[in-house]
């Protein structure tokens, strides 16, 4: 198996052995990198001088029997939403002044730097990550890598690329909508939005309590060690939570078995979900029974929040951009364009409204989950769809939202949610299935995924 097919577990492992080193494996992946850009467009930027730099030490480290941490030596990913020292994060904006100072760490990069973690660059993402497709006035069309013609899905779809093709097999993402859920299910990886306030942000999103910092993997595995490492609380954000309660990686061995899954096709009917999506999330969750789960098809008390999450969502888009001068707005994706000037129109009682919906929804997945441990969806409706377009033509929608029912109302609640890949439609696009927890469950979510993983009911465990 070449070093670019290989798990963060799989390459510390073959560290530990002396069977390769993390020299090896970044110089592999930034080949892969390099080699995938032309036609996926997954990053903005390599960094391949520091990269192995960092990858020199950590050799050296592990040569003396001293790695720094549970991640020395594997090659990541970062979004550039998320500061990295020493390289602009432009949002995938020409508003960003790439010359400006760029002397700090995002929380989750810090505790990777910590760790030893090398850094290979920063991948692709919409304008300010205000959408669930990757195109930017900046960077062009970050492209599917199972059909180039399709997207990616977005806003971390760089990332989710990177991830499927081998160029580093862990990515950090955001997700204020499903932006690491939405491309990781396009692309057949695992990505995982964390309770919020899990893994700290900073600086705080435009998009508020909304947003959320997550892996993008190849596992769950190598999620619930990533989360052990970005996943503990950082002085610069307000809201971050306390320290996690256990070891995610400890917890992934207890399976499923006696969990109480509610399976939800539709949500009640609210969504149209193609034939070959339903199928393949329908053979998984019948996996989730033979595994022991207690799994029953029910729906949970969730009426379609898409306003509410417009309010918040076009209000923070134009909050963001209120100071911008008329030149500046001319730059901008002409879709924010739009939810700007939407956004602004609201007042704040709207925006209050709005929080009503969202605490309601919240009252009502938590007395949901008194009943049911995990909660399964498909993660989207459909497949991946043209490259360089908001939603599917001919499909009737607007705005991004209108394909993304499954995903936005989790980050109105807050909870846990994680994609696992569980196969292919018909065009040999992935599927993803959706596993939903309630706050501060993040250990059901992913040992429920490693044990689709561990019973081969994902294309990668199979």
């Amino acid at each position: 198996m070449e070093l670019t097919e290989l798990t963060a577990v799989q390459l510390l492992d073959g560290y530990r052995k002396g069977e390769f080193g993390p020299v090896e494996a970044t110089r592999a992946a930034l080949e892969r990198a390099a080699r995938i850009q032309p036609e996926v467009n997954a990053f903005v930027r390599l960094t391949e001088r520091d990269a192995l730099a960092r990858a020199r030490e950590s050799e050296e480290r592990w040569r003396r029997g001293e790695p720094a941490g549970l991640l020395d030596g594997v090659p990541v990913t970062v979004k550039d939403i998320l500061l990295l020292r020493g390289h602009p994060t432009l949002r995938g904006s020409k508003t960003v002044d790439p010359g400006g100072h760029w002397d700090e760490d995002a929380p989750s990069v810090a505790r990777l730097r910590e760790h030893g973690a090398v850094f290979l660059g920063k991948t692709t993402t919409p304008e300010f990550g205000w959408k669930g497709v990757t195109d930017s006035p900046l960077s062009g069309i970050t492209r599917n890598p199972h059909d180039p013609s399709r997207t990616a899905g977005g806003s971390s779809g760089g990332g989710a690329a990177a991830v499927a093709l081998g160029a580093g097999p862990l990515s950090l993402g955001t997700d204020g909508g499903g932006s690491v859920r939405i491309p990781a299910a396009f692309c057949g990886i695992f990505g995982l939005k964390p309770t919020y306030g899990r893994v700290p942000l900073y600086p705080p999103s435009a998009f508020g309590t909304l947003s959320h910092v997550g892996p993008m993997t190849r596992d769950a595995a190598d999620a619930a060690l990533l989360l052990d490492v970005i996943g503990v609380p950082d002085s610069r954000d307000w809201s971050a939570l306390g320290p996690a309660p256990g070891s995610f990686v400890a917890a992934l061995g207890a399976g499923v078995r006696g969990l109480r899954v509610a399976y939800s096709p539709s949500l009640g009917g609210q969504v149209a979900v193609r034939p070959a999506v339903a199928a393949a999330v329908r053979r998984a969750v019948e996996g989730l029974a033979r595994l022991g789960a207690y799994v029953e098809e029910t729906d949970p008390d969730l009426t379609d929040p898409v306003e509410a999450f417009h309010t918040l969502w076009f209000g923070g888009a134009a909050r963001l951009t209120q100071r911008f001068a008329p030149h500046q707005r001319e730059l901008l994706d002409p879709g924010l364009r739009e939810i700007c000037a939407q956004g602004a129109r609201y007042t704040a009682l709207d925006y209050l409204a709005a929080v009503d919906v969202r605490m309601d929804l919240g009252r009502r997945m938590g007395l949901f989950h008194d009943t049911y441990d995990l909660l399964v969806t498909p993660t989207l409706p459909i497949t991946a769809f043209e490259a360089g377009a908001e939603v599917p033509r001919g499909s009737g929608h607007r705005r991004w939202t209108g394909w993304t029912p499954f995903t936005y109302p989790f980050n109105l609640t807050q909870q846990p949610a994680a994609t696992v890949p569980v196969g292919a439609d018909e065009d040999g696009l992935p599927v993803g299935l959706q596993l939903v927890a309630a706050r501060h469950r993040d250990d059901l979510v992913l040992r429920a995924a490693h044990a689709l993983y561990e019973a081969g009911l994902t294309p990668a465990g199979s």
